[in-house]
């Protein structure tokens, strides 16, 4: 099975490939995907008829009991054969129904095998979680199928609306699933079916999976939804709405009704939900003019019935609904096929417009002759096999009233079966006197216009001969349809095993003739009457558009989205009002709310507390207190990070006195790079907060930082004493010496023990580096690097001589600036330093960054190599070489810091994410796991022991990645806002604006511009 599921998504992936190189042949290619399936479930026919049938399991995540199940039963085989059989077929029909210049051939095939695929999981999980995943992946390969007509507004509309009602339903059916495999204890679908769990939390979990069913098969009130669908192409209608995706509401009920159809919140909603269904989609297929509209809403009443038979949780009715499953598959399909014939033929499905289509296209009229013959039950057909044994079961129902109400709503439906079907054959295929039809503008029972062609024009459709590869796809099913009807003993046989795991009745039987018995004569009836109601059609139709119809589904749909979104904005509109500070304001009282009330009233603070173990802790406790007030009262933007600044070095302090200097130093080192950065952040910003007077907000700020401050100490002081295990980290330090051949515990689980953690983390930074340079950005994130060599001599904020009376000795008119004597060259600390002006150049500050920028470097690699045994490790080594570029930048501007790291920053994270992922996957190479270190010890002649633990690449790839990060943001909130702000591209951008919005001001009032 596992096998079966990579086929297909290897030709999901290959379809596009394989289109553009084959064209249209490429379908015969794809049908190989799902016709495998079907030849791989009938070599196991035997098998499976024994009980014996392949059962595959992976293990996925064996802590969580998450496992990958695969389990192939009488219903699951037989469904495979519906979905692998009927999905072949349709694909080869797709080779002569698409035009050989259709647009998107390679993504419908790719998504239309990846369908089938996931319509093949669905059937065969058994491990109910995986059963959602298949059932989700349905939903989201059906949208774009539903959708394929993308520049049709009916297409999108009707792939949105599929989407949003079965996701719903899904949605539903997932909290049913877990509520479900909580109560039974395991997950597994065959478990739980063998021994059913009761109780209120079983009876809420049926509901929620007969309300994903019900929403997948196109339930009474989910109904309308399948006849807006067929906006989509033929073959889709043909295959989802007729053999596979509407199938999987059916499917979920046959499974779990041999263990749940004894339960009245089951039975009760089985027969309402069917019954009703059954009843509404007959009597709207009999007022539809357009052929797929009419096979919609038939598809619809037949769904109620197959929920029906199969829900009831009779064994008789049971074998009967696998039956019709297998009949309305190759009926419904074959269908669905001759009207995209007709379609094609004829340019039309209006069935006013079509005459005469039967004597020019015989072979398709007896196509769709036999699966109408089916549909309506005619023997000697599959469709008669199973409704006879429908009927039989329902006969036989000992429900008394209930009995009554199923048997009676039974026959309406199979009489409107009757009906619509013979009015379907009679619209496609007989010759018809011109009639000018009544108009139907406005009638929203007909839907949207599916065609352009299917004007109210009475003029007979020019008809057009189509290729034989259309029309034996649709041949080949109707005949089978006919073949296994012969065989009805068979059909048992291969049916009866599931059938008999129903808790109810007694076993049904499949036969051609059972003779003339009162079931028989009550198939007469229906028959008779569904003709009778044929030969009145006129009048039934003029009958239907004077009765009041009530309010469409598809309108109330549509109304309450439209309430719903108007809803979201309103929301919207007060909760995202674009201010952070409200934003981060929720968050933080709804954190106080919630937690410190259940702090101060249902725990215990652990016994003793220490205050402190040290005075210095005290102090340095005092001065983070006290920056953060006066941060929270403060006014400029500058004083408030200087403060947090502060506050931020004295809680390095208190990690310091804690015995944790790893943690001080990259705590100090942190708080450096954040103030640069806030200080580069600024330079863009107003100075103040706000030049209103905000006294009572600052008050109201500062409260709010004490509350949550208090909250956070609380959860630190009873957190202890809630602990009901040993903490995790109980045995890291043995393990970082035997497993991390490295004593510094910080640096070992970092880059080893919980290195996964640290992939991830550094896979966000590179994220946020991306984020920031495409804020700042506006073309390309790649810029050119800004050198010395490449500034102009004259610049308006930056450049300049280091004479300053060099501009007053310059000819009048003159802009170039003469190259520096040897003299001032020689004065040059830094090699950018000529581009500064003189006024904003720091000699001291130059010559303590050219003392210290190496010696820095040199640090920072000494950190990076000795943090798997002291305080140090890739991340700091990392923020110290950030540094010291950052002091470069400051020292000499965008040109000095293009000379100081002439690399590209994307360069530096990218290889250094692939380093420790390359790292992380080449233990696999060697026979360990992803991730895994080596410790290698070696004796060099010269140098002596050397201890290597392969951890310390990976550490060098979080090095790269934090210089990466460090670069990124100098390069783009450092060196591109200077080039900006020095070229007036920012002032230009904003008086353009500005003049846009005033030339928009004065059309919208009539007048000129300002």
């Amino acid at each position: 099975m596992l096998l079966l599921l990579t086929v297909h998504l290897a030709a999901a992936l290959a379809a596009p490939a394989l289109v553009s190189v084959l064209g249209r042949r490429a379908f015969w290619v794809l049908a190989l995907a799902p016709a495998s399936a079907a030849v791989w479930a009938l070599t196991w026919t035997q098998q499976v008829q024994a009980g014996k049938g392949p059962v595959e399991q992976v293990e996925w995540i064996p802590a969580l009991g998450l496992e990958l199940t695969f389990r192939l039963d009488t219903l699951s085989w037989f469904m495979t054969l519906v979905v692998g059989g009927v999905g072949a077929l349709v694909l080869v029909y797709c080779a002569g129904y698409f035009s050989p210049t259709a647009h998107g051939l390679g993504r419908f095939g790719g998504v239309f095998v990846a369908f089938a695929g996931a319509m093949l999981g669905l059937v065969t999980a058994d491990d109910m979680l995986l059963l959602f995943v298949f059932w989700e992946l349905t939903t989201v390969t059906s949208y774009v199928l539903i959708g394929h007509y993308a520049e049709r507004k009916a297409s999108r509309r009707a792939a949105m609306q599929a989407i949003v009602i079965t996701t719903a339903g899904g949605l539903a059916m997932l909290v049913g699933v877990v509520l479900l495999g909580e109560a039974a204890g395991t997950y597994r679908m065959s478990e739980v079916i063998a021994d059913p769990p009761m109780g209120a939390a079983t009876t809420a979990a049926i509901v929620c999976l007969l309300l994903g069913a019900a929403t997948k098969s196109a339930l009474l009130p989910f109904h309308f939804w399948l006849p807006a669908a067929m906006a989509a192409p033929t073959p889709v209608s043909a295959y989802l709405h007729a053999a596979a995706m509407v199938k999987a509401g059916v499917y979920l009920v046959a499974r779990f009704a041999p263990a749940f159809a004894t339960q009245p919140v089951w039975r009760w909603t089985v027969v309402v939900l069917g019954c009703g269904t059954l009843l509404l989609g007959g009597y709207r297929a009999l007022r539809q003019h357009d052929l797929k509209l009419v096979l919609a809403f038939g598809t619809v009443s037949q769904l109620g019935l197959l929920i029906l038979l199969v829900g009831l949780g009779t064994q008789a009715t049971a074998l009967a609904g696998l039956a019709m499953i297998g009949a309305h598959a190759m009926f419904k399909a074959s269908l669905f096929l001759v009207v995209g014939v007709v379609d094609a033929a004829t340019g039309t499905r209006d069935l006013r417009r079509l005459s005469g289509v039967g004597r020019e296209l015989p072979l398709t009229a007896l196509a769709g002759g036999l699966a109408t013959a089916s549909m309506i039950g005619l023997i000697p057909f599959a469709g008669y096999v199973a409704k006879e044994a429908g009927l039989e079961g329902i006969v036989h129902l000992d429900e008394g009233a209930l009995g009554t109400v199923v048997l009676v709503a039974f026959s309406v439906g199979s009489v409107l079966t009757v009906a619509y079907g013979l009015r379907l054959w009679w619209g496609a295929f007989a010759t018809k006197p011109a009639v000018v039809p009544e108009s139907t503008a406005g009638d929203p029972a007909q839907g949207p216009p599916l065609h352009e062609g299917a004007h109210e024009d009475a003029t007979p459709a020019p008809i057009t001969h189509p290729t034989l590869l259309l029309v034996w796809p649709a041949m080949i099913l109707a005949v089978l349809g006919l073949a296994v009807a012969l065989l009805p003993q068979l059909g048992e046989h291969l049916l009866a095993p599931y059938a008999d795991t129903y808790p109810l009745g007694e076993p049904g039987h499949l036969v051609l003739w059972a003779g003339f018995t009162p079931v028989f004569a009550l198939t007469v009836g229906i028959l008779a009457a569904g003709a009778l109601l044929f030969v009145v059609r006129a009048r039934v139709e003029r009958w239907q558009s004077g009765l009041y119809r009530g309010p469409e589904a598809d309108s109330v749909y549509r109304k309450f989205m439209r309430r719903l979104d108007d809803l979201a904005a309103d929301v919207t509109a007060v909760t995202q009002r674009g201010s952070l500070p409200l934003y981060l304001g929720v968050v933080l009282l709804v954190f106080v709310g919630s937690v410190a009330g259940v702090i101060l009233t249902q725990t215990t603070v652990a016994e003793p507390v220490t205050r402190w173990d040290h005075p210095g802790q005290l102090v340095f406790a005092a001065v983070a207190v006290t920056s953060a007030i006066l941060a929270a009262r403060a006014r400029r933007r500058l004083k408030a990070v200087i403060l947090l600044g502060i506050g931020g070095y004295a809680v390095a302090g208190i990690f310091l006195l804690h015995g944790a200097p790893d943690l001080a130093l990259t705590q100090v080192l942190v708080e450096t790079v954040t103030l640069v950065v806030f200080v580069l952040v600024l330079r863009r910003l107003p100075p103040y907060f706000s030049d209103r007077p905000l006294a009572a907000s600052r008050w109201v700020r500062l409260g709010l930082g004490l509350a949550v401050g208090l909250t956070v100490a609380g959860i630190a002081l009873v957190a202890p004493g809630a602990r009901v295990h040993a903490p995790v980290s109980e045995h890291f330090a043995e393990e970082a010496v035997a497993w991390g051949g490295g004593k510094n515990i910080v640096n070992v689980t970092l880059v080893d023990i919980r290195a996964w953690d640290t992939m991830g983390e550094i896979s966000v930074l590179l994220v946020a580096a991306t984020g920031v340079a495409s804020l700042v950005f506006l073309s390309r994130r790649g810029g050119a690097i800004f050198r010395a060599g490449d500034a102009p001599d004259d610049r308006a904020v930056w450049g300049g001589s280091d004479d300053p009376m060099a501009a007053l000795r310059r000819p009048p008119g003159s802009t170039q600036q003469p190259a520096p004597s040897s003299a001032s060259r020689d004065r040059l600390w830094l090699s950018a330093g000529r581009t500064l002006a003189p006024q904003r150049r720091s000699v001291i500050f130059e010559v303590v960054v050219r003392l210290l920028f190496h010696t820095m470097l040199v640090y920072s690699i000494y950190l990076l190599f000795s943090g798997h045994n002291a305080p140090g490790g890739g991340f700091a080594a990392g923020l110290v070489t950030g540094i010291a570029l950052i002091v470069r930048y400051l020292a000499g501007g965008r040109y000095e810091l293009g000379e100081a790291a002439p690399v590209q920053p994307g360069l530096l994270l990218g290889l250094g994410l692939f380093l420790s992922a390359g790292v992380g996957l080449l233990a696999q190479l060697v026979g360990g796991s992803v991730l895994q270190s080596w410790i290698i010890d070696i004796h060099l002649p010269v140098v002596g022991d050397i201890h290597l633990v392969t951890s310390l690449f990976f550490d060098v790839g979080v090095y790269l990645v934090v210089v990466g990060l460090v670069l990124d943001i100098l390069r783009s909130l450092g060196a591109e806002i200077d080039r900006r702000a020095e070229t007036g591209e920012d002032d230009q951008s904003v008086d353009e604006e500005l003049a846009e919005a005033d030339r928009l001001l004065a059309e919208k009032v009539g007048g000129g511009p300002s």
